[in-house]
């Protein structure tokens, strides 16, 4: 079987980089995110934030359909292996490697993997794109509609020990610094409304940086060096959204020498809209 060079398939290459993981580029994300954690900072050297290169799979190749009307980032799951280090050289790798349907959606997913200076596996991320397959602006009404109707249970519902939460709000400016510097619907609003958006949406990849934050604080290396997240984007964050991201812990398990904290995670704007719900775990040798 043979592919056209245009068309998107499982196993595609999409390329990747060499790149210097600088102080301008951690101070970015730093300001983008609102994550200030000081083990960025300090130490010899620092650490650059797990997600420093969240959004490697939107840097390289063709793998969005031709169809964008009202596409929004579905699903992500993170694998966290080794911090990258102030001054690493990184290499990146993008690769297509699944493409489904579910819904009257197309589903495009595109696997990141990041390599350290040592050439050792640092993070992998697979970001799960749905595009309509119909560009008709009743399916988003419709969809909004059936969201409702299909809700779960609150995670809040869920019993086990609650992490601190962080509340950000997401401004307008975090979400040209996350998603900038070109202009598109996550920095200008006359480009929003094009793709059928009444105002700039927030970048759903920021949403999972919120939770590496979340975890980074309350795990530190045990993050940095085995943490997880696999998590549905449930609900969009406008620009000047307050988000309020938080977790709780439902049980750990023995892994090799060190157990697995394992935590639910949610999303939640001032109205209780949930932004985003999944899973997500770290390390520990607590016991």
């Amino acid at each position: 079987m043979e592919f056209k060079d245009d068309e998107v398939y499982a196993g595609k290459d999409l390329g990747g980089q060499d790149l210097d993981i600088s102080a301008e580029l951690i101070e970015n994300y730093i300001r983008a995110t609102g994550d200030a954690n000081p083990i960025y900072r300090e130490g010899s050297p620092p650490i650059a934030p797990a997600l420093i290169l969240c959004n490697e799979v939107y840097n390289h190749g063709d793998w969005y359909l031709p169809n964008i009307f009202g596409n929004l980032h579905a699903r992500q799951e993170w694998d966290v292996y080794r911090p990258l280090l102030l001054g690493d050289r990184a290499r990146t790798r993008c690769t297509v490697i699944e493409r489904y349907t579910k819904r009257d959606r197309e589903y495009i997913v595109n696997e990141a993997l990041v390599f350290d200076g040592k050439g050792r596996l640092a993070c992998r991320g697979r970001t799960h794109q749905s595009f309509l397959m119909e560009a008709v602006p009743a399916r988003l009404e419709a969809e909004a509609k059936n969201k409702k109707k299909e809700r779960p249970p609150h995670p809040s519902t869920i019993e086990g020990k609650r992490l601190d939460p962080i509340e950000r709000k997401i401004t307008l400016d975090m979400s040209r610094a996350f998603s900038g510097p070109s202009e598109n619907y996550h920095t200008d609003e006359a480009m929003a409304k094009q793709l059928g958006f009444p105002k700039v949406i927030v970048q759903g990849m920021l949403s999972t940086c919120l939770v590496s934050d979340l975890m980074t604080r309350c795990f530190g290396e045990g993050w940095t060096r085995g943490g997880r997240m696999a998590v549905n984007l449930t609900g969009i964050v406008w620009a000047d959204d307050t988000v309020a991201t938080r977790g709780t812990i439902t049980g750990v398990s023995p892994e090799g020498p060190h157990r697995r904290v394992h935590v639910i995670v949610w999303g939640e704007k001032d109205d209780g809209t949930l932004t985003l719900v999944g899973e997500a775990s770290a390390l520990t040798d607590e016991r």
